[in-house]
């Protein structure tokens, strides 16, 4: 596959998780897996061997499984964060196929899913996310996203395979810079989204009984 980039996963993995990772064969294939889970209504950080042995993820724990996976097919294991006011952030699994980005999610929203690698900036894909990132209120929340984060940078704490939670991904997100996907003033003259796209968006959408 043209435009990836080397990078071998460490031997955290068992020789059969790492069959069942390297069966996924694309970055669309990753995202295929992930949306044949149901989403996870849990305030957890799973590693992504739980997310494949509980076959369940929410969207840090999805990003973070795809990043893994991405990784066992020779892709960098990136992630992005994408950043709202009054609402919650969205974390991304990257790729870049050709110079151009791509990115694998896991969403309780049909929009905020999967994007083809067609973006030529970190940026235009971030936005590619605006229009259909709202919170429950019909407010259009989007505001900032993160510098690419290589969760190599966690092989010592062991991300990919630990039984433990893994909320340091998430510290670390909230603790570094993410950059303005709007210039100013822009804000006061968005618009609420419409009922059709409300309804679109909320296809499949899970909540806890």
């Amino acid at each position: 596959m043209k435009g990836k980039k080397k990078s071998t996963a460490p031997g955290e993995f068992s020789p059969a998780e790492l069959r069942a990772l390297r069966a996924l064969k694309s970055p669309a294939g990753i995202q295929h897996f992930l949306d044949g889970i149901p989403y996870h209504l849990a305030g957890t950080a799973w590693s992504p061997r739980k997310v494949l042995r509980e076959k369940t993820a929410h969207c840090l724990e999805g990003a973070i499984f795809a990043a893994a996976a991405l990784r066992a097919l020779g892709f960098p294991p990136l992630i992005l964060d994408l950043e709202a006011d009054q609402d919650t952030d969205h974390v991304l699994a990257i790729f870049k196929m050709r110079g151009h980005w791509g990115a694998i999610a896991k969403s309780n929203f049909a929009g905020c899913r999967y994007r083809e690698p067609v973006y030529r900036t970190l940026r235009e894909l971030a936005l590619s996310y605006f229009n259909i990132y709202f919170n429950l209120r019909g407010e259009r929340t989007l505001r900032r996203f993160s510098r690419p984060v290589n969760l190599a940078r966690f092989d010592d704490r062991h991300w990919m395979t630990s039984d433990q939670e893994i909320w340091f991904v998430a510290e670390y997100l909230c603790d570094i810079p993410h950059r303005p996907l709007l210039r100013r003033g822009l804000e006061k003259h968005l618009t609420r989204v419409d009922r059709r796209t409300w309804k679109s968006e909320m296809v499949g959408h899970r909540k806890k009984r």
